[in-house]
């Protein structure tokens, strides 16, 4: 059954915008949960524009949920992830300027590295993923780097300027998770989906979560994130009609 899992960096980068206490995510995220979200996704960025180190540590003592982490493969967020053990890491490239997540991480240009780098992560029994484009030589690679779950970056299929464009990214996305699965890869799907490109997945089977953010809290502004929650869980469970 695929599940939901509501990213709540955006309500921290407003409360950033004032540095100030409101709108608190934690707040958001219980009420994420409690709106149906089966885990609560931040990204603890090296430049920290938006979550701060107290904000994970206040999710992972209080979520009911499942707190999935994403950061980059530093020392610095080593060191912070295996400190707060978290349910899941997800590991994405970061670039300073980049308003959000560009693209997928490039595995085969450091697989030995990353192999290192989750090793102590397994020993803790912290699930990993690693963030990656619908790239077959990619998946090769995290598969071999030993990542329990790879999140495909759905980010161009939500971007495509045309159908066409946007049919060509579905299909790879689609032969994607088949060649990851048959790798014995759990999938999950992420970047620029919302309440109208997702439908388009509704007869995949075999995606693990839907990791979902920007759309939800930008609903959430109109319609209260409980709300805006529930329509997007009330979507994912249709799925399985």
């Amino acid at each position: 059954m695929p599940r939901l899992c509501v990213n709540v960096d955006h309500v921290a980068t407003l409360r950033q915008a004032r540095l100030g206490i409101e709108p608190d995510p934690l707040t958001a995220a219980h009420m994420a949960e409690i709106a149906g979200a089966s885990g609560i996704i931040v990204h603890l960025r090296e430049d920290r524009r938006h979550i701060q180190d107290q904000d994970v540590y206040n999710l992972k003592q209080s979520l009911k949920t499942h707190l999935h982490l994403e950061m980059a493969a530093t020392p610095e967020m080593q060191q912070i992830a295996l400190r707060i053990e978290p349910y899941m890491i997800c590991l994405v490239p970061e670039k300073r300027q980049e308003l959000t997540t560009e693209g997928g991480l490039n595995c085969l240009a450091q697989t030995e590295h990353l192999k290192k780098y989750l090793l102590p992560f397994k020993e803790k029994k912290i699930l990993t993923s690693l963030f990656i484009d619908a790239d077959i030589e990619q998946i090769k690679a995290a598969q071999q780097i030993g990542a329990d779950y790879i999140e495909i970056h759905t980010g161009h299929y939500a971007d495509a300027s045309c159908y066409t464009e946007q049919k060509k990214e579905f299909d790879r996305i689609l032969k994607a998770i088949e060649y990851a699965q048959s790798l014995g890869l759990k999938v999950n799907l992420g970047h620029g989906l919302n309440y109208h490109n997702i439908l388009a997945f509704a007869k995949v089977r075999g995606i693990e979560e839907y990791s979902i953010g920007h759309s939800i809290i930008s609903r959430a502004i109109y319609v209260g994130i409980s709300k805006a929650v529930e329509q997007m869980v009330q979507i994912i469970n249709k799925f399985l009609d």
